[in-house]
């Protein structure tokens, strides 16, 4: 069996390569912030300033300083040191590039990656992306990108690795829990073009399911939604399928705009564990879709909205979740920009099921467990889809 040394980032970073919001909750605000010595009576910052002095004093290349480079390694050393992956320094040109990556067309490999539990490991490899047709899957482990091993490079580096004009070629080196060695995938970079879901009727044993594919929580995805349930409620569907597998999350405002066609108005979706006081959220809609039988998908690659949005209808609609547990990332992050243009993602609150159930580094367990066999993957069997077929002839 290959065991692989356990990896220790520089920089514990969530990365977003297929490149969209991971997270939910995703908050934005700009602060006005004076150049001004900070004092606090929690540390003794002029240790930061003694050590600025002596580097300008003592450094032998004290004329090659980068003090604006130094500057944003000082707060980003300052943000690692809370071991929070979602709470993330963009420099100016980095916060450029995470704000047009938001918008869903991207030249990448079409994945996203985290590193959890001191490794980094592939979250949700996109549907339709390179990175899906390489066969690469939710859970897999990544240790080298090309000749590098992740273990010697921080996150940051990596990216400036896996991006490049598409058409060109990477290679990852990847290890599974149930390979005894690594291997290696080339894929070649493309131009990433995400639909945010994705519908069909399924016929089958006198049955009529509506399945629905939602990829990511976009700012059009409650849109789009709204056009899927107005079909559904005027077809003979009668039952619901809602597949959240590999579904990273995305913007909160949509997901509960979503979960306002399963529930009840004053039922509620989520609640929102401050450092104050906690938030309830709750439905608003029309309840529209509630009266049929649900059963709801989700994988590793499941987290952050899909994760508020399945526990939201399962809490409620007593809907049978089945899969596997899902990422845990259930924390809200704010976007706020600093004076120069540089952004701090910081974590300001968690997200509780309704029945006040942490998300968060621990995601949901489905009620009905799916473990897909190689032999299952190679025969492009959907043992998940098939096991909700199943369930909702039983839910008629």
């Amino acid at each position: 069996m290959f065991k692989f040394p356990s990896y220790k980032f520089k920089s514990p970073f969530v990365i977003l390569f297929f490149v969209f919001i991971f997270g939910t909750g995703f908050l934005v605000g700009k602060y006005s912030i004076n150049a001004r010595p900070y004092f606090s009576d929690k540390a003794d910052i002029g240790l930061f300033w003694e050590a600025w002095d002596l580097l300008e004093r003592r450094y032998i290349d004290s004329q090659s300083l980068d003090y604006k480079k130094m500057v944003y390694g000082a707060i980003s050393g300052m943000i690692e040191a809370l071991e929070d992956p979602p709470t993330v320094f963009f420099d100016p040109q980095d916060a450029k590039r995470f704000l047009e990556d938001t918008r869903g067309n991207f030249e990448g490999v079409g994945m996203e990656i985290s590193m959890k539990n001191g490794q980094l490991k592939i979250v949700t490899p996109l549907e339709g992306t390179p990175a899906e047709k390489a066969g690469l899957r939710a859970g897999d482990i990544i240790i080298k990108i090309g000749e590098v091993f992740a273990s010697d490079i921080t996150v940051e580096e990596a990216v400036s690795l896996i991006r490049g004009e598409k058409g060109t070629e990477i290679v990852f080196t990847i290890y599974r829990d149930n390979w005894d060695l690594p291997k290696d995938f080339v894929i070649t970079r493309g131009l990433i073009e995400i639909p945010s879901m994705r519908f069909e009727i399924i016929e089958k044993d006198n049955l009529k399911i509506a399945h629905i594919k939602l990829i990511h929580f976009s700012l059009k995805s409650s849109f789009d939604f709204s056009k899927i349930a107005k079909e559904i409620l005027d077809s003979s569907a009668n039952g619901i399928i809602l597949d959240l597998r590999n579904n990273p999350g995305g913007y909160f405002d949509e997901a509960k705009e979503i979960a306002d066609w399963f529930l009840i108005k004053d039922q509620i979706i989520t609640i929102q564990e401050g450092k104050r006081e906690n938030i309830e959220y709750r439905a608003t809609g029309n309840g529209n879709l509630s009266g049929y039988p649900i059963v709801i998908l989700i994988n590793y690659g499941s987290a952050s909205a899909s994760e508020i949005l399945a526990s939201a209808i399962r809490d409620n609609m007593d809907a049978v979740i089945v899969g596997e547990q899902s990422f845990g990332k259930g924390s809200v992050q704010e976007l706020v920009t600093l004076s120069d243009g540089s952004k701090i993602k910081v974590t300001i609150s968690k997200w509780l099921t309704p029945k006040g159930n942490l998300i968060d580094k621990v995601g949901i367990v489905p009620d009905v467990v799916i473990d897909m066999s190689e032999e299952d993957y190679e025969e492009d069997k959907d043992v998940y889809l098939d096991t909700a077929i199943e369930i909702l002839k039983d839910m008629r």
